[in-house]
């Protein structure tokens, strides 16, 4: 038991560390903590199932194919782990999921012994960009792995394999993501990664983003170092030291050959993609972030423009007719009130500026799209790298926008040097090498691309990883085959409404909002139906759902930076209702993730959290802004920051609510919004509040998670507090070091607690005081969100890599201390209605169908337990032990599976004492048990269930 003291002094040296990254030993350390945490974990045998969805994906990082047997590939997932296909992509079967992460950049194999590298960390520089834990190998095709070095790697950008010799491995690194390291650059092993060689280091903050290779010459190979920060509110994307270098002995030494070549140099270099024909003829796809020149030609519009007003003087914009600022206020989605008459009233008496005619429009969403810089541009050598001529005219509009640095790959077709392929939005194909382009994408492919594998000895046949999975072609990109059959969704959200078979709700990662039955069918007859049972009801980066208790077909949803709709699935129409800033005042901001909260005291109020909170009590019809700024005001920068993360109204008080801000605050209001106190000043500061969750059994009580993501500080931070958050307790304990993203209370057992990180799934049965960790059926994969529905008492994971996982946790929610000190216990087994067809099936052809009764139970120590289940038959002058289940179960809980049927000697028992019965054996010749009710007994425990 800490001391009040040391609680304080833990806090105040969180409040001084909390952006220190986490170092690699530290992560080594959890990683081996969590192993020994599920060997003895009381809920390691409590099974989750995958409820999908299939039908949309996540994005890929990066396919390895065999050159000899195409239809032989791995693909990699950004965080979903790596998948094999020996049937040309008709099914895949996961081989990273016995490894501690799901995280890739690259892959590469050799085909010859099988031997596979997977560099970890997502190479792109997205927000759910997850970092890695070096480089992992393997020898046997994936049953087993060993990690074989550069642990603070963090992202791993490409691996290339010596055909000549599969123990030289040349390996790009661009490092963190969001702080300096030094293991960075590039490195060769010449021993199969048991020991490492830095060939090439820039510095702490520029790492290399590709590595490509002659493909006739292992020697000369050409890598492109990438200078790149990101910060929680700020990316810089380029720098003075992007540039391209060349080497000339496999990786051994490398020289610069960008400089004075004509290839840009200079701050606005951004990330640099590299495509090698030959030895002398290299392809680079550059996302310039130089600025555009003025179009000093360009025809001045009649219409007004958002910049007009930026520079306009009061007099002039008084000067404007009505109609021609009508038409902008009505064009750009001005609220109604705001109409010419009486906004020039308001310029007149100075309560408004015309720039305030701009800035009402300049949300974080609008400015990343209006940023002027170059962006795409292709250039090629043909000397080795002596000079560098752009292949193009103009501007590759169209295919970057505004963030390159999340693309960057281009490709060459080996046997065309004119045939290239650029990936961004959309996959662009170029036949007169890169003087002209064409969109290969097609309706069935994600707009995103992340990878491409270009057949060296077929020409026109193309393998696409992008942001919605993988997709095939054999003409050269004019039609595509789609392979989604992983589950590999990278979930943001999940949300469970309150019908009888109810509903699941997610949003994803660049793939909307989904919605389906929780018991849906995840298989392929849906393409046999045409009717898929996951039902897309929103595009974008799908956010938070919330579902009014009322009308199931009231569902508030939306896309990144607060952009919510009201959708009446019944009628199929949805309303607009982000609130919108007063003309003049400064524009609300709004996080990628914005948080809404449907009140249960009123399903007419919404709360919406921008940098303010906002409330609406007519279901998002109108808003009312019920506090000040309650973050630390932002920061400048290029993202949106110095907003609100969580909202959580306590369902005991209407108007008692918390919220949670990016930039580490914490507040609550307990009358609605007409005063708000802040309660984490004695937390660690400057974190992202990952949740704050009011509690649904004492009032007083609140629990708060914080997440070091965006610092690289992996510290798992757990809190809770017994007086509104005057005074908070740590409950991290035993967890293992990994950032937290969601903490749920069980709404039956307020003792149980879950907890989401960005490497798993935890429980614990005392509020924190330690943790068990769940393991069947899960890979470490991150968990971004966490629902419980407690009428079904199923818990739902989103995930955020593997889709959605289901559990039922009515076995968890019973447990208690008196329960852990019984030598069994047999939790409540759901009945199972007889059926005919047991022992049979329609066709000859086909297995039989056969039933299985669940058997929940726990155990106080590990061992081999006798299961007997018994008839209770009034009739009878005894019970008859009809069958018996002989398991090995550990030391928590377990589950035993029962085919309802005879053993032989139970049978004849039961049948000495019913010679009224005749019981025949099925069509597969087992015996089963007659309608009726039976008893199940582990030793002096016992629990019944029917067959009806």
């Amino acid at each position: 038991m800490k001391t009040l003291f040391q609680f304080l002094l833990c806090c105040f040296s969180a409040t001084l560390f909390a952006q220190t990254p986490t170092n690699s030993s530290d992560i080594q350390q959890s990683l081996d903590q969590k192993s020994k945490m599920i060997e003895s974990s009381l809920v390691k045998n409590v099974a989750f199932t995958n409820i999908g969805p299939t039908v949309m994906s996540g994005r890929v990082a990066d396919v390895a194919v065999n050159p000899e047997n195409p239809t032989e590939f791995y693909v990699g997932y950004a965080s979903g782990g790596l998948w094999y296909t020996n049937n040309n992509g008709t099914t895949f079967t996961p081989v990273l999921d016995n490894s501690p992460t799901q995280n890739i950049g690259d892959i590469a194999v050799d085909w010859s012994s099988g031997t596979i590298w997977v560099g970890t960390g997502e190479k792109n520089s997205s927000r759910s960009s997850y970092a890695g834990i070096g480089m992992l190998k393997s020898t046997n095709q994936g049953k087993t792995w060993t990690n074989v070095g550069l642990p603070d790697s963090h992202h791993v950008s490409r691996i290339l394999i010596n055909p000549n010799n599969a123990d030289e491995v040349i390996v790009g690194v661009i490092g963190h993501l969001y702080s300096s390291n030094t293991e960075r650059g590039i490195f060769k092993t010449t021993d199969g990664g048991k020991t490492w060689t830095k060939s090439l280091f820039i510095n702490q903050d520029t790492g290399i983003i590709d590595v490509a290779v002659a493909p006739e010459n292992f020697n000369i190979m050409y890598a492109a170092s990438w200078e790149r920060e990101r910060k929680a509110w700020n990316f810089e994307g380029n720098g003075n030291n992007s540039s391209i270098y060349k080497s000339a002995d496999a990786g051994t030494t490398w020289t610069k050959i960008a400089d004075s070549s004509g290839f840009p140099t200079g701050n606005g270099v951004g990330r640099i993609g590299l495509a090698v024909f030959n030895e002398n003829t290299v392809y680079a796809l550059h996302d310039s972030q130089f600025r555009r020149p003025q179009n000093t030609n360009k025809k001045p519009s009649k219409s007004l423009s958002k910049e007009d007003f930026k520079t306009m003087s009061v007099s002039t914009f008084l000067n404007l007719t009505d109609k021609k600022l009508n038409t902008y206020l009505k064009t750009n989605g001005f609220q109604e009130k705001y109409r010419a008459e009486n906004v020039k009233q308001m310029v007149r008496v100075g309560s408004v500026k015309p720039i305030d005619l701009a800035k009402y429009l300049e949300d974080a969403n609008s400015l990343l799209f209006d940023t002027p810089v170059v962006g795409a541009e292709v250039f090629k050598t043909t000397n080795g790298g002596k000079s560098w001529k752009k292949t193009h005219e103009g501007y590759l509009d169209d295919l970057y926008y505004s963030y390159g640095y999340y693309f960057g790959e281009i490709r060459v077709d080996p046997q065309d040097e004119n045939g290239i392929y650029v990936q961004g939005v959309p996959i662009l194909k170029s036949k007169d090498g890169g003087k002209t382009f064409i969109s290969i994408s097609k309706e069935n492919v994600h707009a995103d691309h992340q990878a491409l594998w270009v057949n060296p000895k077929k020409q026109g046949h193309l393998i696409d990883g992008n942001d919605g999975g993988l997709n095939i072609s054999y003409d050269d990109g004019e039609n595509w085959i789609k392979l989604n059959d992983p589950a590999v969704g990278q979930f943001y959200s999940v949300y469970a409404d309150n019908q009888k078979n109810y509903k699941v709700y997610g949003g994803l990662q660049d793939n909307g909002v989904w919605v389906a039955d929780n018991n849906a069918r995840i298989d392929k007859y849906w393409q046999q139906s045409g009717q898929n049972p996951y039902e897309s009801i929103m595009g974008g980066d799908g956010m938070q759902v919330q579902v009014d208790d009322r009308n199931p077909n009231i569902v508030y949803t939306g896309y990144q930076f607060g952009n919510y709709f009201r959708i009446d699935r019944e009628k199929g129409k949805q309303d607009y209702i982000q609130p919108k800033h007063t003309l003049g005042e400064t524009p609300y901001r709004f996080n990628w993730q914005t948080p809404i909260h449907l009140s249960k005291h009123n399903q007419d109020i919404l709360y919406l959290g921008g940098n303010k909170l906002h409330r609406s009590l007519n279901k998002g019809d109108d808003w009312e802004t019920i506090s000040g700024d309650l973050t630390t005001g932002g920061k400048k920068g290029n993202v949106a920051y110095g907003t609100l993360t969580s909202i959580s109204e306590s369902p005991f008080q209407f108007g008692l609510i918390y919220v949670g801000s990016d930039d580490g605050y914490i507040n609550i209001t307990k009358n609605g919004g007409g005063s708000w106190t802040r309660i984490s000043n004695n937390l660690p500061q400057n974190l992202w509040v990952s949740r704050v969750i009011a509690s649904a059994h004492k009032k007083e009580r609140v629990y708060a998670t914080l997440n070091g993501y965006r610092f690289d500080d992996f510290t798992t931070y757990v809190y809770m507090s017994d007086d509104y958050g005057q005074t908070w307790k740590s409950i991290s304990s035993n967890l293992p070091t990994s950032p937290v993203n969601v903490i749920k209370e069980d709404p039956a057992n307020e003792n149980i607690l879950y907890v989401g990180t960005d490497n798993g799934l935890y429980v614990s049965f005392n509020h924190g005081n330690s943790w068990e960790a769940f393991s069947k059926n899960l890979p470490n994969v991150a968990v971004h969100d966490l629902v419980i529905q407690p009428t079904a008492k199923h818990l739902i994971m989103a995930t955020h890599g593997r889709s959605l996982y289901k559990a039922d946790i009515s076995p968890l929610q019973v447990f208690d201390e008196d329960l852990a000190t019984k030598y069994a216990y047999i939790f409540e087994i759901e009945s199972i209605r007889k059926r005919n067809s047991w022992g049979s099936s329609w066709s000859k052809w086909l297995p039989a169908n056969t039933p299985v009764v669940n058997i929940p139970f726990y155990v106080k120590s590990s061992g081999k337990i006798t299961i007997d289940i018994y008839s209770e038959d009034t009739k009878a002058t005894k019970s008859v032990k009809v069958n018996s289940i002989f398991v090995t179960a550990d030391k928590g809980f377990n589950e035993a599976k029962f085919d309802v049927s005879f053993s032989e000697k139970g049978k004849k028992i039961y049948l000495k004492q019913h010679n009224e019965i005749d019981i025949k054996p099925a069509k597969n010749e087992v015996n089963y048990l007659p309608k009726g009710k039976y008893t199940v007994k582990i030793g002096d425990a016992e629990s019944e269930f029917e067959v009806k």
